[in-house]
Parts: C-alpha cells; sequence; structure tokens
C-alpha cells in the first residue's frame, strides 16, 4: 500500500528547524494524499519527496510510515539546540494563567513608576506575571532585566499590546531570532507593521506566503504578509520566483493580481515539462501569464490530452 503520511498530532510542529519546502510539504500532509500525489503538487520528484519526509519522521514532525523507516524519538537537542532550550522554556497554558493571575491580583494596582523598578530587578514568580503588564515602559523596563529569556520574551510577543512594547521587544535580536516568539509575534493582532516587515523582509518568498495564508494568524498580520509579498516578489531573483510559483502549484498567483513576471522568470517556467492540472489551471486563470508561459503550456502533453486545460489556455488573454 502506498503511505499517505500524516503530521503528528501531539508534536509543536511550528518549533522544528523545518526549511521552507518542508514547511510547505508538512501543510499538506493530511493522511489522504500519497507519494506520486504530493510529488505532483511541488512539480518534483518522488524521490526528493521521500527525503523531505524522512527528515521530517526523524525531527518528529510526521509519523512513519508503517513496515518503513524507523522514527527516532526526536532529539530536538542534537538537531537544533537552540530550538531544544526554547521549547524547555516554553510557558504551559496553566503557567501563563497563573503568572497573569499574580499580575492581575498583587502587581496590577501598582503605580506605574513602582512597577517600572520592579521589572529591572525582579525574579520569579514577578518576572513572569510583568510580562502581562499593559504599560510599554515596564516592558522596556523588564526587557533590561539580565534575567529576562525566552519564556518572558514568549509572553511579552503572546500578549502584549502596544506597538511600543513589541518593538523593544523586536530590538532584542537574540529573543526575536527564537521560532517560539515568532509565532508569537505572528499571533499577535497588534504585531506592529514596521516590526513585521523589519523581521520578516530577510526570508523566502514562501514565508511570506505562509503567513498570508496561515488560519493562526489574525487577518491584520495576514495583510501585512501579503503586502509584503506583493512588496518584494518583483525584486527577488527569477530562480526564486519560479520556485515559488512551483512549489505553491500557482496558488499564490491570486495574491500577485497586477504584477507581471520579467524575461528570466518566464524563460525559467518554460524550461518545465508540466504535469499538474492544478498549476496549469492557476496560471490559465492568472490574467499577467506571459504569452510565451501561455504557448508552451498549450503544447503539454497533459494539456493535449485535457479539453477543459485547452479552453482555459485558448481564452487567456495572452493566448495567441
Amino acid at each position: 500500500m502506498t503511505w499517505k503520511p500524516c503530521p503528528r498530532v501531539e508534536m509543536d510542529l511550528h518549533t522544528l528547524p523545518l526549511d521552507p519546502r518542508q514547511g510547505y510539504l508538512l501543510s499538506l500532509l493530511d493522511g489522504s494524499q500519497d507519494l506520486p500525489t504530493l510529488a505532483a503538487i511541488l512539480n518534483t520528484e518522488e524521490a526528493e519527496i521521500l527525503d523531505m519526509l524522512e527528515a521530517l519522521v526523524a525531527c518528529g514532525a510526521v509519523e512513519p510510515e508503517r513496515g518503513g523507516f524507523p522514527t527516532p524519538a526526536p532529539d530536538l537537542a542534537a538537531a537544533e539546540p537552540a530550538v531544544a532550550d526554547a521549547e524547555a522554556e516554553a510557558p504551559r497554558p496553566l503557567e501563563s494563567a497563573t503568572h497573569r493571575q499574580l499580575f492581575e491580583q498583587r502587581l496590577h494596582a501598582r503605580p506605574v513608576d513602582e512597577r517600572v523598578a520592579l521589572a529591572h530587578q525582579a525574579q520569579e514568580p514577578e518576572l513572569s506575571a510583568l510580562c502581562f503588564d499593559p504599560a510599554a515602559e515596564v516592558i522596556r523596563a523588564l526587557l533590561e532585566n539580565p534575567r529576562v529569556g525566552l519564556l518572558q520574551a514568549r509572553l511579552i510577543a503572546a500578549h502584549h499590546r502596544t506597538a511600543a512594547g513589541l518593538e523593544a521587544l523586536g530590538a532584542r535580536t537574540a529573543l526575536v531570532t527564537d521560532a517560539g516568539v515568532r509565532r508569537a509575534l505572528l499571533q499577535n493582532p497588534l504585531l506592529p507593521a514596521g516590526l513585521f516587515r523589519r523581521l520578516w523582509s530577510p526570508k523566502r518568498l514562501l514565508e511570506h506566503y505562509l503567513v498570508a495564508t496561515s488560519r493562526e494568524a489574525p487577518e491584520q498580520v495576514r495583510a501585512m504578509a501579503r503586502d509584503l509579498l506583493r512588496s518584494t516578489f518583483n525584486q527577488r531573483t527569477g530562480e526564486e520566483r519560479a520556485e515559488f510559483i512551483l512549489t505553491t502549484e500557482g496558488r499564490c498567483l491570486t495574491s500577485l493580481v497586477g504584477l507581471t513576471l520579467d524575461g528570466h522568470t518566464t524563460a525559467l517556467l518554460c524550461r518545465r515539462t508540466y504535469v499538474s492540472t492544478l498549476l496549469i489551471q492557476n496560471i490559465a486563470r492568472w490574467s499577467a501569464a506571459p504569452p510565451a508561459l501561455i504557448a508552451h503550456l498549450r503544447r503539454q502533453e497533459v494539456v493535449k490530452r485535457n479539453p477543459v486545460l485547452r479552453q482555459l489556455l485558448e481564452r487567456h488573454p495572452n493566448a495567441s
């Protein structure tokens, strides 16, 4: 029986050290698609899909194939020490609730200047309790406390609601490089646009797209990711743009309405043999698809055998 991989539900998948292609593959896994289907979606060889799945199994993100390669116990400390350390400090929901309760009952009523003074030298449990303080000046003082670590950074990223406080956290490079902190920031509806662009602009287009389509991110954050994707698309290399379109099966094109492809990107796309009907449909429905690419798709065997695809391409405004 063909393996139909599915993710491990007990793992916090967002903290794993995955590259963008592994992350996108993981997002497709639901236990209903086999290797040939996944290879067609990603427009790549089954061997490459299998290699990525082996890596995902090895880090504990995917259930192993029965009778196939075994899954070791996730050894995040060996694979990525920084991520493992972050996981060790990750706050449990009960701990977070206790810290919030401590702040509300014992600290919130104190004057702001008193809370600022306390933040500079606080120890646990007050150290984590002050992460729930709504005042940006308290958060800035807390971040100057040498005892602050990833636990407190994640609490601030998740629960603080002022742009100034989140910007102060964003200035601490050692903290915002943590995967858990970044994930919490993406789920914060008050994430400042400037901070988002500063943290995510260096990332690849695929990562912008994954944020823009994430079910966990609030609409404000998804909108910032869509804007960043559109503003940076034409600044990237032709290789990255072509890979982005192919990797997402053309789903990204709905976010690129009004943009165009240059000659280099078009040439790269025209060198490929296409077998995915979904990818061809998405390109055919994109009004900016270049004439050369439309002509190339019309010569593909899968199009010649599919009258619906032929009709879509023939009706495209750039069809010759």
